[in-house]
Parts: structure tokens; sequence; C-alpha cells
């Protein structure tokens, strides 16, 4: 007899970030609404919620909320739910913890609008972390790339990661092979006792590995790390060359 996975049907799209780094195109255009390759930055992973049988996607809104408001409503392949930070910006934690209730009590995936950009392999990423998740060991799943195989990441890495998948920190001036791509499967519990107001997920994700219950999975085919205007070119050029 086969094991039924469990499939998450509701996810967030962080989409409330200022886009600092990508000025000055996001002057006037939200960093989730950037297109590359003709498709905003959302829809690529709007697109991939969807091929995992996501059923309803929260998007948070801050910066030039309007515009990213109009553009995910147009959907209609997925239920959009608005989660409104106009009069404060929540933070990646507290965006999502303010989210909760339209969530529900089951495992949920999490995107990063700008950063869950990238060239599947052989089988989703996303399928690769239904499989992967364990509710039993894990209250926190990441989708992890290597950072030598990464287009347009120039960091020292985030995470080391062990050979059951278990995640710890790089150290303050180490080097490690992961780094965190933007997608991950959140337990809702990982917010009991979390802050109030505006905090980061990488508090929950230290409370988590202290617990040992921070968890990776390597991604497969190539992340393409859009946090500058210039690797925009670069991550169009990567995807035609993996097309050719």
């Amino acid at each position: 007899m086969t094991e039924t996975r469990f499939r998450p049907s509701n996810a967030m799209i962080l989409a409330a970030g200022l886009g600092k780094r990508m000025r000055p195109i996001t002057a006037t255009t939200p960093k989730p609404l950037i297109e590359v390759n003709g498709q905003a930055l959302i829809d690529h992973g709007l697109d991939r919620l969807v091929a995992a049988g996501v059923k309803t996607c929260v998007v948070n809104v801050h910066y030039l909320a309007d515009l990213v408001e109009v553009h995910v409503r147009r959907r209609n392949d997925i239920d959009i739910v608005v989660s409104d930070e106009r009069e404060q910006l929540l933070e990646t934690g507290g965006g999502i913890k303010k989210a909760l209730p339209l969530l529900g009590d089951e495992p949920f995936f999490q995107l990063n609008a700008d950063t869950c950009y990238w060239i599947e392999g052989v089988k989703p990423n996303l399928e690769h972390m239904i499989e992967a998740w364990d509710e039993d060991r894990m209250d926190v799943l990441l989708l992890v790339a290597e950072t030598v195989k990464s287009v347009g990441y120039s960091g020292r890495g985030d995470f080391e990661m062990a050979r059951d998948g278990s995640l710890t920190r790089r150290s303050e001036k180490g080097v490690t092979p992961f780094a965190y791509a933007g997608a991950a499967i959140l337990h809702p519990r990982i917010f009991d006792g979390a802050p109030e107001g505006p905090f980061s997920m990488n508090t929950l994700f230290d409370r988590a590995i202290e617990n040992g219950r921070l968890f990776g999975v390597q991604m497969e085919g190539l992340w393409l790390h859009i946090g500058t205007p210039d690797a925009i070119s670069a991550a169009e050029y990567a995807v035609r060359e993996s097309a050719a």
C-alpha cells in the first residue's frame, strides 16, 4: 500500500518588502512585479504553487501595495487572499504571523516573491519538499541551493546541512555550501510564543535549530538569485542557455 504524502493546500507569498537593492527599478515597480523572462517574479512563484496543487495563497502587501494587489487578483487558477500591511511593515516573521488565521492549522508553503525563482531539474522542487516533509520531526523545511551552482548569488551561504537534512547556521566568519532559496514548508506551531509586531523569521529558524527541528532539501536544478538589477539579465541568459 502506497503511503499518502501530506500535500499543502495553502501557501503564503511574502510580497511586502521595499526592494531597496533593486533601485532604481523599484522606485515605480514593486520587486514582486519585476519581470524576468516576460513574467513577474511573483507569478513564477504562483505558477509553482498551482502546479503543486495549492488551492489558496495569501499575499502580503505594503510597498506599492495597490499595484501588487491588483496584479495578483487577476489570477483565476488559485484563490488569492491579501494580508494588508499598508499601515506597518511587519518583516518576514511578523507578516506570516499576522496571516496565520488565513492559513489554517495545517503546514503550508511559504515563498519569498523575490527569491523563489529557479530552473527546475527532473522533478519540481516543491515536489521534492512534499516528499521530504515529516511533521513528526520538522517544524520548518527549507529549500536550499548550492551557492557554487547559483546564478546572481555572491554571499557566503546560510546553512550547513547534515546527512539527515538537519540544518545549522554558518559561523559568523565562515563559508557554507548552501543558501536559503526562498521556499519553505512551515508548521503553524513554529509561531507559538513568537514576538508581537515586526520580526524576522530568522528568530524562529534559530529556535527550530536549537530544538533540532529545522531541515533542508537540496534544490535540483539551478537557482537564479534576483538581488540586483544586473541579476535580471544574468538570469534570463541562464534560462535561454538551459533551453538551448
